[in-house]
């Protein structure tokens, strides 16, 4: 009996056992349970692992591997459809009287010369006028000796306009003791203008321009005027063969080492002391730029207050805050810097600065051999055309300041296909170097966020030349128009049909 028991209890408990981790039932329930606990730890970690990836801020000194930031630091989106649209229209007719002349004084740098030259070509085929290769400006700051020869290729700049102008390198013989008209042509002149100043041509063969800056209106032009003032800005002014070569040699071998920038550093003895910008300076520099100021007669400013002038933008960045800058775009320390400038004021004093964040600073001096530079050494527009070739060709170009340098680079990179040109917001910028300064902000995430929503927009995407400020009247609506030669959109570049 005990034994009928014992085997009957066994055989009660084997089937308890088996009913509770046997039956079928049970076991889909234990699998759902499972299945549903699994799926639930799955999303839970993906959640915490994408909120890593993401979310995790960037710490001073850090840096994103170098695919992720290649685009937005580097990319111009292939000139986002437009391309460059200089033919002229069918009602463009070539000038059929040649007799004529215009003789022209180019005043100002390169760029101004530049600039200058391409309006009289303008004002000379509005005028029904012969253009005699202009005198470059001997005077200016700079105090350089080169003739148009020298800075650009002649030949090439006649025969390139043949079908527009009429261009002779120096007067008829017969002309060069002729009574000439000495005319000051106005500002920002429209086409009605210059068809009441032809009215000289009545009393005189010649008409001396001892001027040749700024002399057409930026807006409101014929179409064929405004194509032809491209026409010879880029493509007739080619610079001389000599310039070309070498130009051309320090762009590939910067280009051998990857992207690069090239800054257009204005932080310049002349361009200080123009500005009334002292700040950074210790008082007996602040006093050389005041001095150089008072005794520049035709700088207008003597006592500027240079506190009100950089916080209102108006300052060139100092070479400390472009590293912060550039830092906080996202370039890193590797990124390679063409220095596209003059003499910096103060030399390695200021320069250690932007050298500490950004090792690979380079100059003309540095990228080429002494004998390759020694012809150019001491014309400084020469050298100054040396700089304009490597910043049209840069991957990035970045002026600190505005001029004549910054708005020409940045309208031909617009013609050629809208390459990045990012232009500093120097006003919101100084906002946060003041804050860094007190201590209220940090170099990091947060102010490279900021700088970076800043400036998303600066970087040269395609838009329509800007008209005058609001209110402004007469010559001042004039002078505050965005100059032609900083953005030739819409005149000179078009929409691409493939786009």
């Amino acid at each position: 009996m005990v034994a009928v028991r014992s085997s009957s209890s066994s055989s009660s408990h084997s089937r308890s056992h088996r009913s509770r981790f046997l039956s079928p039932s049970s076991i889909s329930r234990y699998v759902f349970v499972l299945i549903g606990f699994s799926i639930l730890v799955f999303f839970f970690s993906q959640s915490q692992i994408s909120d890593v990836i993401v979310d995790k801020p960037l710490v001073a000194g850090e840096e994103r591997p170098q695919e992720e930031l290649a685009d937005r630091l580097w990319d111009s989106s292939a000139g986002y459809g437009f391309q460059p649209c200089v033919k002229p229209t069918r009602k463009y007719e070539a000038p059929k009287i040649w007799n004529r002349y215009l003789t022209v004084r180019s005043n100002g740098g390169l760029n101004q010369m530049r600039t200058g030259i391409s309006d009289m070509v303008a004002v000379a085929r509005i005028m029904n006028a012969t253009l005699v290769i202009p005198q470059l400006d001997k005077r200016s700051f700079w105090q350089d000796s080169s003739t148009f020869a020298d800075i650009f290729d002649e030949a090439h700049f006649i025969s390139a306009l043949q079908g527009d102008v009429h261009i002779v390198r120096e007067l008829p013989k017969e002309l060069e003791a002729a009574p000439r008209a000495r005319k000051h042509f106005s500002s920002w002149a429209s086409v009605n203008y210059y068809v009441e100043v032809a009215q000289l041509w009545k009393d005189y063969q010649v008409i001396h321009v001892p001027k040749s800056d700024s002399r057409l209106g930026n807006n409101n032009l014929p179409i064929d005027i405004q194509r032809l003032r491209c026409r010879a800005l880029y493509q007739a002014l080619r610079f001389s063969p000599p310039i070309e070569s070498l130009g051309k040699k320090l762009v590939e071998r910067l280009r051998s080492s990857g992207h690069y920038i090239a800054l257009h550093l204005r932080y310049e003895k002349d361009m200080l002391s123009f500005t009334g910008c002292t700040y950074g300076l210790n008082d007996s520099e602040a006093e050389e730029l005041k001095i150089m100021r008072e005794n520049t007669n035709h700088w207008k400013l003597k006592n500027i207050n240079s506190t009100e002038q950089r916080a209102g933008g108006n300052c060139p960045l100092t070479p400390k805050e472009v590293g912060i800058f550039l830092r906080a775009l996202g370039y890193p320390p590797s990124t390679w810097i063409y220095i596209a400038a003059g003499e910096i004021f103060g030399g390695d004093t200021y320069l250690s600065d932007l050298r500490s964040r950004f090792p690979n600073l380079v100059f003309k001096d540095t990228l080429t051999t002494k004998e390759e530079l020694e012809k150019f050494a001491s014309h400084a527009t020469q050298a100054a055309a040396l700089d304009y070739i490597i910043s049209v060709e840069s991957d990035v170009f970045i002026p600190s300041h505005t001029g004549n340098m910054a708005r020409s680079v940045e309208g031909h990179r617009r013609f050629i296909g809208h390459r990045k040109t990012i232009n500093p917001d120097r006003k919101r910028l100084v906002e946060l170097f003041d804050k860094i300064d007190r201590g209220e902000l940090e170099e990091g995430p947060k102010l490279s966020s900021l700088v970076t929503e800043l400036h998303k927009h600066r970087q040269g995407a395609p838009r329509k030349r800007y008209g005058s400020l609001p209110g402004a009247k007469g010559k001042d609506r004039l002078r505050t128009e965005e100059s032609f030669y900083e953005n030739p959109l819409p005149e000179c570049i078009c929409h691409s049909k493939r786009h």
